[in-house]
């Protein structure tokens, strides 16, 4: 199989469920059209000690990327869906998301406080090309001049170069390209709909030539798999221009798990077994640990020789590191209000 298995796991809340459907070898024409889903409020709180922001904007709820790994796949789970196929196939547009980010914004007590697009979908997914909805999200956030951390594994985040530059002129802004492998094939098999390493690393480099600040995020690192390239990305990254950089242990929550390991078989039959057991030696025997402190990265040596290697590698290549998603501070300078809206078509 090209792309691994046709997977959805057990919904809990279902007494039956679809366990595989047919292979279809263009993951293009899987994806179904886009539902939609309304939305009152626009800005996800969060108060993980593990994460480093508050707000985060989701414009969209599941994801045409489709990565094996992905830990949000178990929100579909509250929409009567599986975390599996229909996660990556069925994606949802949220309406009434641009009156409530506008009402939320104008209201907040810390203007200056970073928002980070996104935390459980890629803001620029291939639905974006024709909803640009992230784009009004950002045009909203440049007038309320608002700090933004982008984080996508997609190259469609150029087209944004003008908004992203004046959002880094007039309020701070950081992108952040996710490449966890340089190999293009844990991309096809395991991300096969997000763009490919190089294309990411060329995104990454046009952003940093445009003076937008870049960095990379080595999340997940896949320990037996793709923890030996933590090396090559980095320099991969620092050539393209990336100033900033973080990584995080797989995690692979309940409705994950069966996902990543049918995909994992799929594509390296003689290596997954080695990959799981090396995980639950980093999660002290499991394949997940929830708690706070432990969920992002590892325990065993094999982890904390990761951790070293990438900080001796940073600190070699000039590149800041970070625990978790890094965040911009506001610049000093002038207030820009009042720029006009694109309206997408949703």
């Amino acid at each position: 199989m090209r792309h691994g298995l046709r997977y959805n796991p057990p919904n809990p809340f279902h007494d039956a469920y679809l366990e595989a459907e047919p292979d279809v070898p263009d993951l293009a024409s899987r994806r179904q059209p886009p539902r939609h889903l309304s939305v009152r409020s626009a800005l996800s709180r969060n108060d993980s000690p593990d994460i480093p922001f508050r707000d985060s904007i989701n414009p969209y709820r599941g994801c045409h990327h489709g990565c094996a790994y992905c830990y949000a796949r178990p929100t579909h789970q509250y929409l009567d869906e599986g975390s599996g196929t229909d996660f990556e196939r069925h994606v949802y547009v949220k309406d009434g998301l641009l009156d409530a980010l506008r009402r939320e914004l104008g209201r907040r007590r810390n203007p200056s406080e970073p928002v980070v697009l996104s935390g459980g979908t890629d803001p620029y997914q291939p639905l974006e090309a024709s909803t640009r909805l992230t784009r009004a999200c950002l045009q909203l956030l440049l007038r309320y001049r608002v700090p933004v951390t982008v984080v996508t594994k997609s190259r469609l985040v150029v087209r944004d170069t003008d908004l992203l530059q004046a959002l880094h002129h007039e309020a701070g802004c950081r992108v952040i390209l996710s490449i966890p492998s340089l190999d293009p094939h844990f991309a096809r098999c395991l991300e096969p709909g997000a763009s490919r390493p190089r294309a990411r690393l060329a995104a990454l480099e046009h952003l940093a030539s445009a003076g937008v600040p870049t960095g990379v995020s080595l999340a997940p690192v896949v320990p037996a798999l793709t923890d030996h390239e933590i090396p090559s990305v980095l320099q991969a990254a620092a050539a393209a221009g990336a100033r900033h950089a973080f990584m995080t242990l797989l995690r692979l929550p309940e409705a994950v798990a069966p996902v990543f390991a049918a995909r994992l078989r799929a594509a390296y039959p003689h290596r997954a077994q080695r990959v799981l057991a090396a995980l639950r030696s980093a999660r002290g025997g499991r394949l997940d640990d929830p708690r706070f402190g432990h969920r992002m990265r590892g325990t065993d040596t094999r982890w904390q020789l990761a951790e070293r290697t990438f900080a001796l590698w940073c600190d070699r290549l000039g590149i800041a590191r970070h625990a978790e998603v890094p965040l911009p501070s506001r610049p000093r300078g002038g207030v820009q209000l009042g720029l006009p809206l694109d309206h997408p078509s949703t």
